[in-house]
């Protein structure tokens, strides 16, 4: 199936999670914040929300500064 991470298309297996997704992209550790179809999912549901063809995901982490 396709997902759009970050405005980017990228193909994964079909019914992958988001923690699958976010493994197999080497992320795990890095990701704060994940957002489907605009939504925000929490970190402790991300095992078993499952994406769909044409999803749109959003990763985000957080920089300091100034």
């Amino acid at each position: 199936m396709n997902i759009i991470i970050n405005g980017q298309t990228k193909e994964f297996q079909d019914n992958a999670t988001l923690l699958e997704v976010i493994q197999e992209l080497q992320l795990e550790g890095k990701v704060m914040a994940a957002a489907v179809n605009m939504e925000i999912v929490k970190q402790d549901e991300w095992g078993q929300h499952h994406l769909h063809e044409g999803d749109k995901l959003e990763l985000l982490d957080f920089v300091g500064g100034g």
